[in-house]
């Protein structure tokens, strides 16, 4: 079971680590601080999951619905997660190691540009999500607390 609670609390969580790594990140120094990197791959973590479950739970639901317009809906969903994924995996192989868990910051001005507009694509999706996707479940759902 999965309930909007749930859903807005880890939009709230993404914001957040959104906010603090964006404010992190101004001052050069703080990006090799252990502390920025923690928050940026637990960043990272929480936006994967949260897609794989908005993608899994609520559009694999919506998909399955006779109406087109709909299932429409959910294909955006579906598409914009894509499209981040793809982004985001660039941005990753672009600026951190993984597998050391630390940032590779080759351009500081770049970086910090290229940090902006990927996480301004993710609370853009957060955003709709919240206006228009939970909407429509709660329709369709005849307003429960439950969004899966």
């Amino acid at each position: 079971m999965l309930t909007f609670s749930e859903l807005h609390g880890q939009n709230h969580k993404i914001t957040e680590l959104s906010n603090v790594f964006l404010y992190l990140i101004k001052d050069r120094s703080m990006c090799d601080t252990a502390c920025a990197c923690d928050v940026f791959f637990e960043y990272k973590e929480r936006v994967k999951e949260h897609i794989e479950l908005v993608d899994q739970k609520l559009c694999g639901k919506l998909i399955s619905y006779p109406d087109q317009k709909i299932k429409n809906t959910a294909d955006r969903f579906l598409s914009g997660s894509a499209e981040i994924k793809k982004i985001f995996s660039d941005y990753v192989k672009d600026w951190c190691s993984a597998k050391e868990r630390s940032l590779t910051i080759r351009d500081h001005d770049e970086f910090v540009k290229e940090t902006e507009e990927m996480f301004a694509l993710v609370l853009d999706r957060i955003q709709r999500e919240t206006e228009h996707l939970y909407p429509l479940i709660r329709k369709l759902e005849d307003g429960g607390k439950l969004a899966a």
